[in-house]
């Protein structure tokens, strides 16, 4: 194995492997080591390092970007994490955001910061990752905006046609509409009221349960390449949020 430590166990690639391109079965040219590929991104993820680094083990590091990017482009990592995600406890769901550092490496790209869900905070250059997860603790949704972005302005995106009976946020996504949304939906809202805001009821007993995203965001960010982003494009960092997030479903 070349001293190179793999990710994936057994069980989790036998679910993933029917949803990824490449079998047997699957029109065209047959993938090589279809496995070690994504065993190769998830090796970058957890490390962090550029794709020149990669292991000679996983094979020539060009070839595996060109074929990541490739995949990016037509939706394959978000089709993974939702066939992994196809069974969500939808008791109750919990949103939140955290920020992450972006690397001076991902300004580059042209279009603009806005463009690439990258702004400039006191902390520098950051980017936002707005997430929601099931009553388990599993990741259901993410969107990316601009670091300086406020929680608020994705929460109802967040929510948007997922049936959960309660919702359960902080006190950041304390509002009135947002509070209207959560009731369009059929579900109950447990946001605790801000000293200034009318004193709306919560059920602080059930909010307590909101530890489960905050240890989800923390649990992200154990893979380096999430916890600082290096890439450029956002549809290539959300490549890689849809695979930790598909491995962290099988785990």
């Amino acid at each position: 194995m070349s001293g190179v430590r793999l990710i994936l166990k057994d069980h989790q690639w036998e679910r993933m492997e029917p949803h990824l391109p490449g079998k047997r079965s699957d029109p065209g040219r047959t993938g090589a080591d279809n496995r070690l590929f994504p065993e190769a991104v998830l090796w970058l993820a957890r490390t962090g390092s550029p794709w020149r680094d990669l292991p000679a083990f996983f094979g020539n590091w060009n070839s595996a970007f060109v074929r990541f990017s490739r995949w990016s482009k037509d939706g394959v990592w978000d089709r993974l994490f939702a066939m992994m995600a196809n069974d969500p406890d939808f008791e109750y769901v919990m949103i939140d955001s955290t920020i992450v550092r972006a690397h001076q490496h991902a300004a580059g790209k042209k279009g603009g910061p806005e463009a690439r869900a990258i702004g400039r905070s006191r902390g520098g250059l950051t980017t936002k990752i707005h997430a929601i997860v099931d009553a388990l603790g599993n990741p259901l949704r993410f969107i990316l905006t601009p670091g300086q972005a406020s929680d608020y302005t994705e929460a109802e995106a967040l929510i948007a046609d997922i049936p959960a009976e309660h919702v359960l946020a902080d006190k950041g996504y304390d509002s009135g509409a947002f509070r209207d949304a959560i009731h369009a939906q059929d579900a109950v809202p447990v946001i605790p009221p801000r000293k200034t805001s009318p004193q709306v009821p919560c059920d602080y007993a059930l909010y307590c349960e909101r530890n489960l995203i905050e240890r989800f965001l923390q649990k992200i960010k154990h893979f380096r390449r999430i916890a600082t982003r290096y890439d450029q494009t956002p549809r290539a960092f959300l490549s890689i949020l849809c695979l930790v997030s598909a491995f962290i479903w099988t785990k």
